[in-house]
């Protein structure tokens, strides 16, 4: 889900088997997503997947990377994830968002021939989008807890024009309504 001039679109890397049979984002009980968004300041409340669509108005989408769903991303193969990129690059290209935030380093440098980026803002643009890696929040990455994610996420809200002072995104209200029109792209 995806509506013109976004302030950030969120990538997956795939849908989890959950994900795919309930027909949500960041589905499955242990991912970290939803908490995460909320606890960086993107979202005033805690959204459940459930309540994806209700990013639209706060200026966030989110789409994946490649649409297979998966029991883990390393199932997906490496030409799966430069397919993906191609795809999502066109996506880019006509929804025109300020920033597009991957959510999965590993996949990120596959899908890209990027092997020695890192978590944060990156050098190079995504048709013209700026480009933001963050670790990916399922509940499979022990790596990085709620507090870590968090931490990334609002990092990510800074360098896509959020608030330093903890306010939410907030929609862009100053685009026209048809730019506002929304369009299903995951």
């Amino acid at each position: 889900m995806a509506a013109p001039g976004l302030r950030v679109l969120f990538c997956g890397i795939s849908p989890g088997l959950y994900s795919a049979a309930v027909g949500c984002h960041f589905a499955r009980p242990g991912n970290r997503f939803w908490k995460a968004l909320q606890a960086a300041g993107f979202t005033k409340r805690l959204l459940a997947p459930s309540e994806g669509r209700a990013l639209l108005e706060n200026g966030i989408g989110i789409t994946n990377l490649c649409p297979r769903a998966t029991a883990r991303a390393e199932e997906l193969a490496p030409e799966e994830l430069r397919a993906g990129a191609r795809t999502l690059k066109a996506k880019v290209g006509r929804q025109r968002p300020r920033v597009v935030a991957f959510l999965g380093i590993g996949a990120y440098r596959a899908a890209f021939a990027r092997p020695r980026a890192r978590l944060g803002l990156q050098p190079e643009r995504l048709a013209g989008a700026r480009v933001f890696v963050l670790p990916n929040p399922s509940g499979l990455n022990a790596h990085y807890g709620l507090p870590a994610l968090t931490q990334w996420l609002k990092r990510l809200r800074r360098a896509a024009g959020g608030g330093r002072d903890g306010s939410r995104m907030g929609g862009d209200r100053e685009r026209p309504a048809a730019a506002r029109k929304v369009e299903a792209i995951s």
